[in-house]
């Protein structure tokens, strides 16, 4: 499958798309042209994000998305839609069984006001995308909010634990030292994600 050379962003809850930018300047770095896609977290519903996104595609498209968190399943939905025009898709930390600890959250007072529409996109267990390729990049840092919110059993990244982010239909699964926020400022998970957009695996260089 070609490498596609456009690319866009996909931030996660309770952010914006500059806390993307510095993946994206690492990435204009190594050749691709980036953008971001901006989405009202938690007071935009996830099909109405999705419609605007698969919009974004149509007009630059061919092009790969690379989502945060809840903007990696954000993509995924829309990728679905457009599979012919998104090769691959990199999900950074991005929990495909539904989230735990968004769940915790919203079991406290004003955890359901502080989620809103986010807490339904958290709670969807993700499917494959069709054809397209997909990756995850994992953290194994456990620093977050997470540790307050719930107990974890095994390796996480502080909001997300390393077994939420992994499914039988991905075609390749790293993990770097990086909490589930600092994974966005990590050189390693930058390089991992350039090279899954170029090969569709994280080995290559």
């Amino acid at each position: 499958m070609p490498a596609p050379s456009r690319v866009i962003l996909v931030h996660g809850l309770w952010t914006w798309p500059l806390s993307m930018e510095p993946l994206a300047r690492r990435l204009r770095a190594g050749g691709f042209v980036v953008g971001h896609f901006g989405y009202r977290t938690v007071r935009e519903d996830g099909a109405g994000a999705v419609a605007r996104l698969v919009e974004r595609i149509d007009r630059d498209g061919p092009v790969a998305l690379v989502g945060h968190s809840m903007g990696g399943l954000l993509a995924l939905r829309a990728a679905a839609e457009r599979c012919a025009t998104v090769p691959r898709i990199v999900c950074l930390a991005s929990p495909l069984h539904g989230s735990p600890t968004a769940a915790a959250l919203a079991r406290l007072p004003g955890g359901v006001r502080l989620l809103g529409h986010a807490a339904e996109n958290l709670a969807r267990t993700a499917a494959a995308p069709g054809r397209c390729e997909v990756g995850m990049v994992a953290g194994c840092s456990g620093r977050g909010l997470g540790r307050v919110l719930r107990r974890f059993d095994g390796v996480h990244d502080g909001t997300v634990a390393l077994e939420e982010t992994r499914a039988e239909w991905l075609a390749d699964h790293c993990v770097v030292a990086a909490s589930h926020s600092g994974i966005l400022f990590s050189r390693e998970a930058a390089a991992c994600c350039a090279a899954f957009l170029r090969h569709g695996r994280f080995g290559s260089a």
